[in-house]
């Protein structure tokens, strides 16, 4: 019995990711800022696959709560097998239309909590010789597109090197770098989903999920999600920047 803990595991791709590993059989322990949303899918898990599910009420812009994850995460005799750093929000308006405390906010939750988890983890995984770590970045990480954008190259970049670093001791570390998903996240954005990115680009969570966690299986450092992800990955290397620059509006209207 494997026991994953995934971070805003209410919505989207973080509770897709809880429905697909308790239905591997896996327990889980959820973490994000509504209670009540928590017990609810918590009830929903357990009755549909007969698990135990724990659930973290916890803000991981405080640093307070987001330590009470990592004693979570750091408690021998509780082992987690797999971390699913999941949680995040994207801003709207540029960066000097944001003021620096809400900037600081969502880097404090797309790096500081992903660095200070992954670590919490990482120790006791070490440790035992097994487990792994799933950081959910982003397309954006390849697109020059403000902060949220080297937010998710900082995931990236650190995710490859914790791959590279302990796969020979049995852990596996990978980046999830999906494009436009149908969930919550573009509506707590404030934008249209029709009008803001072409109906082609839009994918499932459950395809997402599904894809990232057979590639995880593999042993890959990086799971991109479709053949249309992958080759627009592709064409961000070889297109020149201020081409690429073009495309910063795109999924903010």
């Amino acid at each position: 019995m494997s026991t994953s803990l995934v971070t805003g595991a209410t919505a989207g791709i973080g509770h897709e990711f809880a429905r697909q590993l308790a239905a591997r059989g896996d327990d889980l322990v959820l973490v994000a800022r509504d209670t009540a949303r928590l017990e609810e899918v918590a009830a929903d898990l357990r009755s549909a696959y007969g698990i135990e599910v724990e659930v973290l009420t916890a803000d991981l812009t405080d640093p307070e709560q987001l330590g009470t994850v990592e004693a979570r995460l750091s408690d021998r005799d509780r082992p987690v097998d797999l971390l699913v750093n999941n949680a995040g929000f994207g801003l709207k308006g540029g960066f000097l239309d944001n003021d620096i405390d809400t900037e600081q906010r969502q880097q404090d939750v797309l790096v500081r909590a992903v660095l200070r988890l992954s670590h919490a983890a990482l120790g006791g995984m070490v440790e035992g010789g097994r487990g792994g770590v799933i950081n959910v970045s982003s397309v954006a990480a390849f697109l020059p597109r403000g902060t949220y954008s080297a937010a998710k190259a900082w995931v990236n970049s650190f995710s490859a090197w914790a791959h590279g670093e302990y796969a020979d001791r049995g852990v596996k570390v990978m980046a999830l770098c999906p494009g436009f998903v149908k969930t919550e996240f573009h509506q707590r954005l404030g934008v249209d989903r029709d009008s803001s990115a072409p109906k082609a680009l839009w994918l499932e969570a459950d395809r997402v999920v599904r894809d990232a966690l057979a590639d995880f299986d593999r042993g890959r450092a990086l799971s991109i999600p479709s053949k249309r992800y992958k080759g627009i990955v592709t064409a961000t290397r070889l297109v020149p920047r201020p081409v690429l620059q073009r495309f910063q509006s795109m999924g903010r209207k």
